[in-house]
């Protein structure tokens, strides 16, 4: 059985303000949020969608 000091806590890091990939990057709407790879979803939620169970 697990204890809960055994889980493991992911933390997506992300941030910034938008500049790098401006015009379509913007401080209110961050590249990580852009659809960029895979046009059916942002970098934020590929990587989210990884965090999920095997």
């Amino acid at each position: 059985m697990s204890d809960a000091g055994d889980l493991i806590h992911p933390v997506i890091l992300c941030g910034g303000s938008g500049t790098r990939l401006w015009p379509a990057s913007r401080e209110s709407f961050p590249k990580q949020f852009l659809p960029l790879a895979e046009p059916e979803r942002s970098s934020f939620q590929a990587t989210a969608a990884r965090l999920g169970d095997p």
